[in-house]
């Protein structure tokens, strides 16, 4: 691509993309003109519709990242090359949107007190306990533990967006204790080397074993903590709106999602099944 590569990097660093975005927008546009083999000034509307339609039909892409590559396709047109997008008149792929997984609490607790070395116990707490992403996790630093406040500000929240978030008790006491086991310097939960923050993937590995360990057998990743906490908090009457903030989220729609996996209301509704009557035996 060239200079419309480097232009396409500028025009997303200017508007504020996070590194993760960058890598994918650029990634998805690469591959759209590496398909033509041929100048991006030269494809138009025919070869963005020709291209979706070829990784629903041949290549059998998933609706999520479908959705991924037709926003790189939108912003590479009408910001990086100034075309109007709406002239291309291309759907949208539809997304569906499956309802997050759940585990119980009495399963978060065996969770997180699976792991024996103290530094992933305290990564998996402190995630479970603010409602945190993997990534605004593993680049917390010590000051950002405001114990006084009981608050955790959360730097590296998606879209750049800072925040706080609640700090438990029992998370706290674990924090000083990790603190003055291991003394990180630079990150709260530091990697390989030091000076640089525990990478995603050896976070995903700390709880995959942890849940291997409890055997719970359920397709759960780390980002499970954080929709559990959020459903926890629904069912202990906490408003929604509250849970918004904590979580980060923009709207409150994006937020609602949990109502549908919450047993808070449909704990009280009784399943026909139980208010069958003793049924006499047929006299014959």
């Amino acid at each position: 691509m060239g200079q419309f590569y480097d232009r396409m990097k500028m025009d997303l660093e200017l508007r504020g993309f996070s590194l993760q975005t960058q890598k994918n927008y650029l990634g998805n546009v690469r591959r759209f003109v590496a398909h033509f083999d041929r100048s991006p000034e030269t494809l138009g509307r025919e070869e963005a519709r020709a291209y979706l339609h070829h990784l629903i039909s041949e290549r059998g892409l998933s609706k999520s990242t479908l959705h991924s590559v037709y926003s790189a396709l939108k912003f590479f047109y009408e910001t990086t090359l100034g075309q109007s997008w709406e002239s291309f008149a291309l759907p949208r792929p539809k997304t569906s949107r499956k309802l997050p997984l759940v585990l119980s609490r009495q399963e978060v607790q065996m969770v997180i007190e699976a792991p024996r070395n103290l530094k992933h116990q305290a990564l998996l707490t402190t995630i479970y306990s603010g409602g945190l992403r993997l990534s605004e996790a593993i680049h917390l630093r010590a000051e950002d533990i405001d114990s006084k406040r009981m608050m955790i500000r959360v730097r590296q929240g998606k879209g750049d967006k800072e925040r706080y978030t609640i700090l438990g008790q029992r998370t706290l006491m674990l924090l000083r204790e990790y603190w003055q086991s291991h003394k990180p310097v630079h990150w709260l939960f530091p990697g390989q080397p030091p000076d640089q923050p525990l990478s995603g993937r050896s976070g995903q590995k700390i709880f995959r074993r942890a849940i291997e360990q409890v055997g719970i057998h359920k397709a759960a990743t780390v980002h499970t903590l954080r929709h559990s906490f959020a459903t926890h908090l629904l069912e202990a009457d906490v408003d929604l709106y509250y849970i918004q903030r904590l979580l980060g989220h923009r709207s409150t729609k994006t937020t609602s999602i949990y109502l549908h996996v919450s047993r808070r209301d449909l704990a009280r509704i009784a399943s026909p099944v139980d208010q069958w009557e003793e049924i006499a035996p047929p006299i014959y």
